[in-house]
């Protein structure tokens, strides 16, 4: 039976995640037996080459070895279906990410699957994946991308079969890709969201992680964490409270079975219509709550969230050595660009981050070459220089005017000034 279920709002194979990841390994009783699914991004073309980044991203960055098992589409009985089975019955460790929860959960509904999942002494599952852990689940590619009609599809429920708690898991939650429109709450904005919630049983609670962040599950001690750069949102009925990385809920046991809902959503602040919050803050409620529940807003950022924040950062020290001429400064500033480009790399969310952070690279690289000649010339040009007002001085002991001006004009044209003063002549280069 399942010990530890992790949900995590993205960020999955990302460098904000590698430490959280070695943690969840680390709290396996035996050897590793990790599985990857990769049922979520199977309709996918590119299916084969996110299995090796992600199977790459364990290896190298968490020091794991991970397995993909493949269930792109429900098999037919044989034996490509069995051995799929015995992988997943052997692992002590499953992982499903990104893609869409909907095509998912028609190749694993009516399938063993779902029973085998509960198994795994650790489940991971993220974006996609996370999506259909509730009850209810967003049709997120059918909704945002294909502008049908906001509407719930049947979960997994599986969160609430391990955890106790009633609940829709959304991902994703403070998605901000839109800019200008809102796409929170996994693309669907408030007003759809507010929508669809009228349409969920009373007694489930919505549940929000937010990207590079995971909410997670240890059903032994019957707890549940936040962990990584944002928040886990609790909503119901339009109220929402927000908690913040390194708060621990504790999770219902069956003698308080339906409390969780009562009393770590039931305080929080009133959505307006628009989604804005009424007068109390996010999280601000008093009385009621556990030890280090919300306040004090997002848990401080470290380091940069994704890759087109690291790309923006390094761009900013890039400019910033660039105006002081500082090549050393330069170099250092398309090295960390480089470098974020590589430990992002393994990332499976389709954005546009990627090509953003290349075409700042090129850039920047592009700006440094106009320094290639900014290494100071003053150690090549004193000797020239310094003979060069020996022959004026001597020009203008022997009152020749026209030569000792004609050696004066030469190095103004080479953008070197002479000024004669009380102790002698001295030169300086101009822009």
């Amino acid at each position: 039976m399942t010990k530890l279920l992790v949900v995590m709002g993205s960020g999955e194979t990302t460098p904000t995640m590698i430490k959280p990841h070695r943690q969840f390994f680390d709290a396996l009783r035996g050897q590793a037996r990790a599985a990857l699914l990769d049922t979520p991004y199977g309709f996918q073309l590119n299916a084969d080459e996110i299995s090796a980044r992600a199977v790459g991203y364990f290896a190298q960055s968490v020091g794991r070895a991970v397995d993909v098992v493949s269930w792109r589409r429900t098999p037919a009985p044989g034996l490509d279906r069995e051995r799929a089975l015995a992988a997943l019955r052997g692992a002590n460790w499953i992982f499903a990410g990104p893609g869409s929860p909907t095509y998912a959960l028609r190749q694993w509904r009516d399938t063993e699957l779902p029973s085998l999942l509960v198994q795994a002494e650790v489940l991971v599952f993220a974006s996609a994946a996370a999506l259909t852990l509730g009850s209810h689940t967003i049709p997120v590619y059918e909704i945002y991308k294909a502008g049908a009609d906001p509407r719930w599809e049947p979960g997994l429920n599986l969160f609430e079969q391990l955890t106790g708690v009633p609940a829709v898991v959304i991902p994703h939650y403070d998605n901000a890709e839109g800019g200008h429109h809102d796409t929170r709450f996994c693309y669907l904005g408030e007003p759809r969201l507010a929508h669809l919630e009228r349409e969920l049983p009373d007694g489930t609670v919505i549940i929000g992680v937010d990207e590079h962040t995971a909410l997670v599950c240890d059903l032994d001690a019957r707890t549940a964490t936040v962990l990584g750069n944002g928040t886990v949102t609790l909503r119901h009925r339009g109220r929402s409270t927000s908690y913040p990385s390194g708060t621990v809920l504790p999770l219902p046991t069956e003698e308080r079975k339906g409390t969780f809902l009562t009393e770590y959503v039931a305080e929080g602040h009133l959505l307006n219509a628009d989604g804005a919050a009424g007068e109390a803050a996010a999280g601000s409620g008093d009385g009621g709550g556990p030890e280090g529940r919300a306040g004090g807003g997002l848990a401080a950022r470290r380091g940069a969230a994704t890759l087109r924040e690291a790309a923006d950062e390094a761009e900013a020290l890039f400019s910033t050595a660039l105006a002081e001429r500082d090549a050393d400064g330069c170099v250092a500033a398309v090295l960390e660009l480089e470098q974020a480009i590589t430990d992002w790399g393994a990332d499976t969310l389709t954005s546009d981050s990627g090509e953003h952070a290349h075409g700042l690279l090129r850039g920047m690289i592009v700006r440094l070459g106009a320094l290639a000649g900014t290494a100071d010339p003053t150690p090549l040009l004193t000797p020239l220089v310094q003979a060069l007002i020996g022959i004026r001085e001597k020009a203008r002991e022997q009152r020749d005017w026209a030569a000792a001006d004609h050696v004066r004009d030469a190095l103004a044209a080479a953008s070197v000034e002479l000024r004669d003063t009380p102790d002698g002549p001295v030169w300086l280069r101009t822009p």
